[in-house]
């Protein structure tokens, strides 16, 4: 049996914990002022919200994963739409054709895998950032690398960057991605498998069938 790592903050039963990043808040308000639509894409958007300005939730939003709107409705908030797909250009695409009136705010990280507000520009939609936490690696000793064999499961690119300021990738690894955004930041080469929905109990069902013996090597990608 194959061990399994999870990078994520967040634990989970069956898996080793290895949390890649950690969290800090870099607003003090949020700018809802002309603004009639929020977007979300991770729960930590909307914790970092909540931390700031529990006011947030006047304001319907859009919620980008089945763990994000979870968030939102568990905090008294309203999930006005949910996209079906959550790749990034997929996602803009979907801003542009369903909310071209709306005047949307996306309450983000400092880094984005995607420019969505470049991409709605040029649909003719205007999207206002605001930028309200960052992440930053946590650091390990070399001695406390997986071994050899593992399952790594990344829940977003930031575990995976971290991770590999850490440790070097070992060709026997195995890596398992919440979903296709993540996946265009693992290392050159990499066998792996993508979740079947975006949510780290679905990224550690599909770990756990990569780690049992009985595996099959065409569950994964290289």
């Amino acid at each position: 049996m194959r061990p399994v790592y999870l990078t994520s903050p967040l634990s989970r039963e069956g898996t080793l914990p290895l949390p890649m990043i950690r969290f800090e808040l870099v607003a003090d308000r949020l700018e809802l002022e002309g603004v009639d639509t929020l977007v979300f894409t991770s729960k930590q958007a909307v914790e970092s919200a909540e931390a700031i300005d529990p006011s947030w939730k006047r304001l319907p939003a859009i919620a980008i994963g089945p763990a994000t709107a979870a968030r939102i409705r568990r905090l008294g908030g309203e999930v006005l739409h949910q996209p079906a797909n959550f790749y990034g250009q997929s996602l803009a695409r979907d801003l542009a054709e369903l909310f071209h009136g709306r005047k949307l705010l996306y309450l983000r990280p400092e880094k984005v895998s995607f420019d969505s507000r470049a991409f709605l520009a040029r649909a003719g939609i205007e999207l206002r950032e605001q930028v309200i936490y960052r992440t930053s690696c946590r650091r390990y000793r070399p001695d406390e690398a997986p071994p050899p064999g593992a399952v790594i499961v990344f829940t977003s690119p930031s575990t995976i960057h971290c991770f590999l300021e850490n440790f070097p990738w070992l060709e026997s690894y195995r890596a398992v991605v919440i979903g296709e955004a993540t996946r265009e930041h693992l290392p050159e080469g990499c066998r792996y498998a993508v979740a079947r929905t975006p949510s780290i109990d679905a990224c550690v069902s599909r770990a756990e069938e990569l780690a049992s013996p009985a595996s099959s090597s065409a569950l994964l990608t290289r």
